[in-house]
This record gives C-alpha cells, sequence and structure tokens, in this order.
C-alpha cells in the first residue's frame, strides 16, 4: 500500500507528456525528400501518412510529396504486401519517380511485413529503384527514423569502384535546408568537393515559380549516392544522428569517417573548418577568417546581456548539445536539457560538457519530455528557454523569454531557410538570444516606470 501521507517521488519509465519528439517515419520521410526524384512511401494506413506529411509541411511551409500502401482492415490483419506491390506500379506508373524510399509504420511493424522479401518480388522498371528501411514508430524518434533511411540509402545504392572520386562525403543529420546550404558554401570555400545525403535544399525551400514540381530541382542524385563508396572521408555531424550511416558506408564501401558535432558556435565550427583543412593542407581563406571575427566582436559586444543568464534547452539531442556549447561560449548557464529521443551519449556528453565550462548544478537528460521541464523550471527558474514550438506553453506560463529553434517550429515562417550553423548560424542565434534577452529588459523597465508613475 503507497502512504498517501508522505511526499513521494516517482520516476515515470512508460509515460511521457508532451514528449520532445516525434516518431520515427517523419525522420523517414525527411530523409527521403533530401534525394532527387525520389517518392517516400509510408507503409502502413493513410492516416500515418497524412500525419508525417502534415508535420513536415507545418515546418518547413512548402509541401511533403509523400505515397502510402493505404492499409484497410485486412491488411493490417493479414499483411501488406499486395498493397506495396500495387503501390509500387501504381507510383512508376504515374508519377514517375527514380526511386522510391519505403518506411514502416507501426502496423506494417506489427504484423512483420519482409519489405526486403516483398520489394525482390516487384517488378521494378529498369533504371529505376526501390529502398526500404525500418521504422517502427514505437522505438526511438524522428532522429532514429532519419539516420536508418540515410543508411539505407547508402547500403542499398553505394559501391565501391577502386578507384577514389577525391570527394569528401557530408551527412548533414537532421538540419533545415538552410543549415545544409551553409555546410555546403563552407565547403565550397575551402574548396572541398563533396557529395551530401540527404540534401533537402533545392526540395524543402524550393523558389516560387508559378508551376509546380512534384520533383523539384534539388536533392541528392541517385548517381551520387552510389559514388559514395568511392569517397576518400565522411563527415558525419552529430553522433546521435549521422554515425550509424556513416558507419554502413565504411562497412560497406571501406571508407573512413570523422564523426563531428553539429557545426554551431564558435568551437564546433572551427572543427568542420580545421577538418576540411586537414584534406587541403592550404590555408583557410580570408573570408571564413572574417566571419570567424565578425562573430567573436559580436559575442564580445553582448556579452553585458548575456553573462550569466540561465538557459533551458530542448529538442533533437546534436542540436541541443551544439546549442549548450554556444550558449556557454556566450557566458550564459545551459540549466537544463532535455530531448525526448532515448540513448545514453546525450547525458554523458552534456555532463562532459559542463565539466569541461566549470559548470555545476546543470542538469541534462534524454527520453525526456516537457512536462518534466517545466517542473524543473518551476523548481528554479531559467532566464531564457530556446527550442521548437511546443515550448511556448512553458514560456507563456512562467513569463520566460523564448527563442525558437530546431525541430519542430510550425508557427513561425523563414525559419528553414535561415542557418543556425557556421559563424553566419551563431550570428543569426546571437541576435534572436540578445533580441530576446533585451525585449524583456525593455518590458520589465516600461513596467517599473509605470508603478513609478502611479
Amino acid at each position: 500500500m503507497l502512504d498517501y501521507t508522505k511526499k513521494e517521488t516517482y520516476d515515470r519509465n512508460a509515460l511521457r507528456v508532451n514528449p520532445a519528439k516525434t516518431c520515427q517515419p517523419v525522420g523517414a520521410m525527411y530523409a527521403a525528400l533530401g534525394v532527387h526524384g525520389c517518392m517516400p512511401h509510408s507503409h502502413g494506413s493513410q492516416g500515418c501518412c497524412a500525419f508525417h506529411r502534415m508535420f513536415l509541411t507545418r515546418h518547413f511551409k512548402d509541401p511533403a510529396m509523400a505515397s502510402s500502401s493505404s492499409f484497410t482492415e485486412g491488411a493490417s490483419v493479414f499483411g501488406g504486401g499486395s498493397n506495396l506491390k500495387t503501390s509500387a506500379k501504381n507510383l512508376f506508373d504515374i508519377y514517375n519517380p527514380k526511386i522510391i524510399a519505403v518506411h514502416t509504420t507501426c502496423l506494417s511493424e506489427t504484423i512483420g511485413d519482409d519489405l526486403n522479401a516483398l520489394i525482390q518480388g516487384i517488378d521494378i522498371p529498369e533504371g529505376k529503384y526501390m529502398v526500404h528501411t525500418n521504422t517502427p514508430s514505437y522505438k526511438g524518434s524522428h532522429i532514429t527514423g532519419f539516420s536508418n533511411m540515410t543508411a539505407s540509402f547508402i547500403q542499398y545504392l553505394s559501391k565501391a569502384s577502386g578507384k577514389t572520386n577525391r570527394k569528401v562525403a557530408i551527412l548533414p543529420g537532421f538540419v533545415n535546408p538552410g543549415d545544409m546550404r551553409e555546410m555546403k558554401r563552407i565547403a565550397s570555400v575551402m574548396q572541398i568537393p563533396y557529395t551530401m545525403l540527404p540534401d533537402t535544399s533545392g526540395v524543402m525551400d524550393s523558389p516560387m515559380t508559378g508551376k509546380f514540381e512534384l520533383y523539384p530541382k534539388g536533392g541528392t542524385k541517385v548517381e551520387e549516392i552510389k559514388s559514395l563508396g568511392d569517397c576518400e572521408l565522411t563527415l558525419a555531424f552529430g553522433k546521435i544522428t549521422s554515425e550509424m550511416p556513416a558507419e554502413t558506408l565504411y562497412k560497406k564501401c571501406n571508407v573512413p569517417f570523422k564523426i563531428l558535432p553539429l557545426p554551431i558556435g564558435i568551437g564546433r565550427t572551427d572543427e568542420y573548418i580545421m577538418a576540411l583543412q586537414s584534406l587541403t593542407k592550404a590555408e583557410v581563406p580570408y573570408e571564413l577568417e572574417e566571419e570567424r571575427g565578425q562573430l567573436v566582436d559580436i559575442l564580445i559586444d553582448i556579452h553585458p546581456y548575456t553573462y550569466n543568464k540561465k538557459v533551458a534547452i530542448f529538442g533533437d539531442p546534436d542540436t541541443v548539445l551544439s546549442l549548450a556549447e554556444f550558449v556557454l561560449e556566450m557566458g550564459m548557464v545551459p540549466k537544463y536539457l532535455v530531448t525526448g529521443t532515448p540513448g545514453e551519449y546525450f547525458q554523458t556528453a552534456a555532463e562532459d560538457l559542463f565539466l569541461k565550462f566549470g559548470m555545476s548544478g546543470c542538469k541534462a537528460k534524454a527520453s525526456g519530455d516537457l512536462y518534466e521541464l517545466h517542473q524543473w523550471i518551476k523548481e528554479e527558474g531559467v532566464d531564457l528557454l530556446i527550442g521548437g514550438t511546443h515550448g511556448k506553453y512553458i514560456a507563456r506560463a512562467e513569463d520566460i523569454p523564448f527563442v525558437r529553434a530546431g525541430f519542430p517550429i510550425i508557427d513561425r515562417y523563414i525559419h528553414s531557410y535561415l542557418p543556425l550553423v557556421g559563424y553566419k548560424g551563431g550570428m543569426r542565434l546571437a541576435e534572436l538570444i540578445t533580441g530576446a534577452l533585451m525585449d524583456r529588459m525593455d518590458r520589465d523597465s516600461a513596467e517599473e516606470d509605470f508603478e513609478m508613475v502611479m
């Protein structure tokens, strides 16, 4: 019997209240959209596919095109093999994709459909391709799904010819098209030839031309994915997101890889540029040195407003860790770090970060949720909250300045076009953070002036 007269604390091991994540197929669908001429295909019900498309469309404000096996009650009980075969024929005949990327849902995973065997039994037109990955929604998060689908493209398509193409394979992690563009710009400035997988720039931020394009001009081409096996090195951004596809390319094609953090802020962008510089052996171009110096100058200018301010950050694990290091560079205190994606590495990496910067009293949790983060903030408040749209309810309840960064952001526009990575992204983040803190100071000052007048 529980003693209800005592105050007890219990760990919630099963229940999540407003989790800081969504399900695997969302990430798999986003990765597939980063391949040119690819039709993401949800092997499950129409409702699942509609939710995943809606989630991505609301964040990027661009249509996320995808198809579904359209499970009915019969397919949910006896399997969806015939649905997949019919779907593949209809897609190739009507929508003419270069490649179909199939991901599973809870229904097909619970039934146990063998997609590898099913795809082998499908009559795929010459010059066309089908790949698949398993993405059970009751395990991992959208980050897991993104990682799984990226690895599947490599597993199905990449080959080693034995002759190097002198390129670098860039695995950007789960970031916006604006971030991918900035990563590619830095590589171009460093005069490094590369192939990025996936690459949603030109797809989820495509221009308005007056004509609908089912397959926009952007995305990694199938031929480029095949040639990844001839790359000299893989730069994989975000250990949690990109390590598995990097290992897949290494095991299949013997391409060495280097795991880098998402290049947010000064130190982590330095790591990216130094990794590129180690290949060229040339001096870093002044263009990048100038941007770095500008960011340092900005952080010095805003230091009186950011120093010792406490911050709570939530979202995708690799993004949260890099944001945490950047706010530390700004002189702030990352009081609470939360991700909904499970895994021990997040908490270990966060604690290492606290130790590196001499921080005490900070908390980090993987497989967490916004309810628990809210409770932490109630116990000891913070000066700023950083994360996706759903943090606005905490910010509103606790009257905290809020900076939207990461995924998903469904109540604002333009964010996916602008980078958070690189020195340019650091300047944008510094502006957002300082603006939010100073707006709060201005409001508090106005309230004090009003009270004095009264």
